[in-house]
């Protein structure tokens, strides 16, 4: 896919709205603070949009915010498609991604080797 201005600037749009939903909006107990959207990435065509997310604790809520996120998909595409004006809402897939938390651990096991 060709990453041309305009998609960049749709692409961190749809970010900055989506966080804002889930932080003030989304009234999902599942959905905690400690949620955030890293990376989305949407087709030229604005049909479809991969939102990759980054869940702070252990398995188990990891796959209740993933489940509470894919309940509220429709809630959250309506909510963007009012806020940002767009010729097409893309439809919204929520990929769980682990690179910060795979950061921190790396991060620690340095810090461990370094102490030592």
């Amino acid at each position: 896919m060709k990453n041309n201005t305009r998609m960049i600037r749709i692409n961190d749009e749809i970010k900055k709205e989506v966080s804002e939903i889930l932080r003030g909006e989304l009234k999902d107990p599942r959905v905690g603070a400690m949620t955030s959207v890293i990376k989305v990435e949407t087709t030229s065509d604005l049909k479809y949009c991969k939102l990759y997310v980054s869940v702070m604790g252990d398995d188990d809520q990891k796959q209740d915010v993933m489940q509470g996120l894919k309940n509220a998909a429709g809630f959250i595409r309506k909510t963007l498609a009012e806020r940002i004006n767009l010729r097409n809402t893309p439809e919204l897939k929520f990929i769980l991604d682990d690179s910060i938390e795979y950061s921190i651990k790396m991060s620690k096991l340095i810090d461990e080797l370094n102490n030592k």
